[in-house]
């Protein structure tokens, strides 16, 4: 595993996801999967779940990110953030891998 497969969580959302996680009560580990669809091909879908023994997992204060090793491909060298804007707040996947992105942010084409 090169560096670019490195899927990185910001403070950000980190933060956010502690507050999620203590509110219902499950385990601090945010999950990342792509799946086809959205505006521009795939989409990212996020969940609170335990890892599975084959997901890439890294840390971020005390939070887990999880992505299984299909999504990985799609996602490596990713920063999962946490905005907040006027439109709202969201978590936002950094995909340098993205050729094209729309503009809501969570979908993207390769």
């Amino acid at each position: 595993m090169g560096m670019n497969n490195t899927l990185t969580l910001s403070e950000s959302a980190a933060a956010r996801i502690a507050k999620i996680a203590e509110k219902q009560g499950k385990p601090a580990v945010l999950r990342l999967s792509v799946e086809g669809g959205g505006c521009s091909g795939f989409q990212y879908k996020f969940d609170l779940g335990a890892p599975e023994s084959d997901d890439m997992v890294s840390e971020t204060a005390g939070v887990k990110l999880v992505v299984d090793p299909v999504s990985l491909d799609l996602v490596a060298g990713s920063v999962v953030d946490f905005v907040e804007s006027l439109s709202g707040a969201a978590f936002r996947v950094e995909n340098p891998n993205a050729a094209a992105g729309c503009g809501c942010g969570s979908s993207f084409g390769i």
